[in-house]
């Protein structure tokens, strides 16, 4: 099994993400890979992730923009 992450602007096109992701083995490194580095990843462009566990969609798309109060 491979955990990936799939890097998009708002409109959901896709963009290659400022920080070169890995394949993970499980769900809980892939989010807390994210949890580590989505402030760099919005600096680089990237609105949201989609999760994929071998290519099926988990669940996305995932604001990385932190909400407002």
């Amino acid at each position: 099994m491979a955990w990936t992450w799939r890097f998009e602007k708002a409109d959901g096109t896709e963009v290659q993400p400022a920080v070169v992701p890995e394949e993970f083995t499980t769900q809980g490194d892939a989010e807390s890979w994210i949890g580590e580095v989505w402030k760099d990843l919005v600096d680089g462009g990237a609105d949201q992730v989609v999760l994929f566990d071998d290519g099926t969609k988990i669940y996305g798309p995932m604001s990385l923009h932190a909400e407002q109060a």
